[in-house]
């Protein structure tokens, strides 16, 4: 078994027994797919606050941010690209994003982990910035993992006396 195929089991074994159970045992309100947007905005809005505090909390010029805010546009443009494409997914049908993202997802994971090491090492001065982005990242992958499960068809609800008129043995 090669390299690339460890990855795609490991990360086929991810979804379906750690993000999809947990997908499944959400409320009938709250899809896998909406939590999973709102974690990506959460994403976004963490990397905007890690690349706030490293210009403004560390003195660091433009210059040296410009990499961060470049990923930070790539977020959004990733956001609006799965904003796009979320009515492709629905309930009761396999997700199409499952595949679409499968490169994405074992990739996003290494990320996390380094930007959690360089929180953990970092200098006293950028602490708090790098936990910041090491936070955002983890919350991204938490939401590509959401957004790559599969929606359960609707729950049947339970027959409600309301508008279904008299019944024979009804008085």
């Amino acid at each position: 078994m090669s390299f690339g195929e460890r990855v795609n089991q490991f990360d086929a074994w991810l979804l379906d027994r750690v993000f999809q159970p947990f997908a499944d045992a959400l409320p009938e309100r709250v899809s896998a797919m909406d939590l999973g947007m709102n974690f990506q905005v959460g994403s976004i809005v963490l990397s905007a606050v890690s690349i706030s505090a490293l210009l403004m909390l560390e003195g660091m010029s433009f210059d040296s941010v410009v990499t961060n805010m470049l990923g930070w546009c790539f977020e959004v443009i990733f956001y609006i690209g799965i904003h796009r494409m979320r009515g492709m997914v629905r309930p009761g049908y396999l997700n199409p994003l499952r595949g679409m993202l499968a490169g994405m997802r074992p990739i996003s994971i290494p990320f996390a982990l380094y930007a959690l090491y360089q929180a953990v090492t970092a200098d006293r001065a950028y602490e708090l910035a790098l936990w910041f982005n090491s936070l955002s990242q983890i919350v991204f992958v938490a939401g590509i993992s959401l957004i790559s499960c599969h929606m359960p068809p609707p729950r049947q609800r339970a027959r409600q006396g309301f508008g279904r008129g008299l019944q024979p043995n009804e008085t």
